[in-house]
């Protein structure tokens, strides 16, 4: 069965990886200052930044176009694909995936199947390159995913943000009110909580040293208990210096591991805010 792999734009997946697995990306829009852009075609993250520093008002997210989804699987059916893994940011922070599996069933001459990651950002694409990666050797639907489930599984993360306006405006921190009043003064490390798979504020640290120091605490206290090769990595909002130094600290700590810098992009970035971090890490899919 030829089987393709689609993600969106949130994945933040390199140019070689896209082009090497032969990965359809789907952008995901925003609006800012009024003005609605696709993320990754027609405006580059930089540039994001910059507007968003600038912006009197809070830009807010949107979803792709039904009718353009179907279209992309009507086309992958026509480029003689049977069926079709469509890999999404999580369903607690977008209707996106819920959505297409709405429409999955309707969709003739292609099985469309809807999954979610649970997640977004570069730890999403892991996902959907290890995917491609199975389907390329041939496994069958079933197989591919049960071995994303595995991999999801081993995904964990936490979130350093300066602000957190943007998330409580936007109703995506499902515990706001812990930080209400205290918004100024702390440094907050949010997570995806492992039963509601919703973002949550799980810890206030006082300063962005401190709040990193824990993250690497809690990533130590996992690490201890993994019996698998792990890849970290270290993820920033226009912040890429810090990010380096964030990283050669760490590979100074972990010589043996994988890390590697990503990014939030404009609608990730459009709930963190700019100078937000990660850290993140998963079961290795190279390994």
């Amino acid at each position: 069965m030829k089987i393709a792999v689609v993600t969106d734009s949130t994945s933040y997946l390199p140019e070689e990886l896209i082009q090497k697995y032969d990965i359809r990306v789907v952008p995901i829009p925003f609006i800012l200052n009024e003005k609605t852009y696709e993320e990754g075609v027609d405006i580059t993250t930089e540039e994001f930044y910059s507007l968003l520093a600038q912006s009197p008002e809070l830009p807010s997210t949107s979803q792709p176009p039904l009718g353009e989804m179907i279209s992309l699987y009507e086309d992958l059916r026509d480029e003689g694909y049977e069926a079709v893994i469509s890999i999404h940011l999580a369903a607690t922070i977008s209707g996106l995936v819920g959505n297409l599996q709405n429409i999955a069933s309707q969709i003739e001459g292609i099985k469309v199947i809807p999954y979610d990651s649970g997640i977004t950002v570069r730890l999403m694409g892991e996902l959907a390159v290890a995917a491609a990666q199975d389907a390329a050797k041939g496994m069958d639907i079933d197989s591919i995913v049960a071995h994303l489930d595995e991999l999801r599984s081993t995904v964990d993360e936490y979130f350093l943000v300066d602000d957190l306006q943007n998330l409580v405006k936007g109703g995506r921190l499902s515990n706001a009110s812990a930080f209400i009043g205290t918004m100024l003064k702390i440094k907050p490390i949010l997570t995806f909580d492992d039963d509601t798979n919703k973002i949550v504020a799980f810890d206030k640290v006082r300063s962005m040293k401190r709040a990193k120091k824990r993250v690497e605490s809690l990533f130590i206290e996992q690490l201890e208990k993994t019996d698998y090769p792990v890849h970290l990595f270290v993820i920033h909002a226009n912040n890429e210096k810090a990010a380096n130094e964030w990283r050669d600290s760490l590979q100074e700590q972990f010589p043996n591991l994988r890390i590697s810098v990503t990014y939030f992009g404009p609608v990730i970035g459009c709930h963190l805010g700019e100078k937000a971090m990660a850290l993140g890490w998963m079961r290795d899919i190279e390994e």
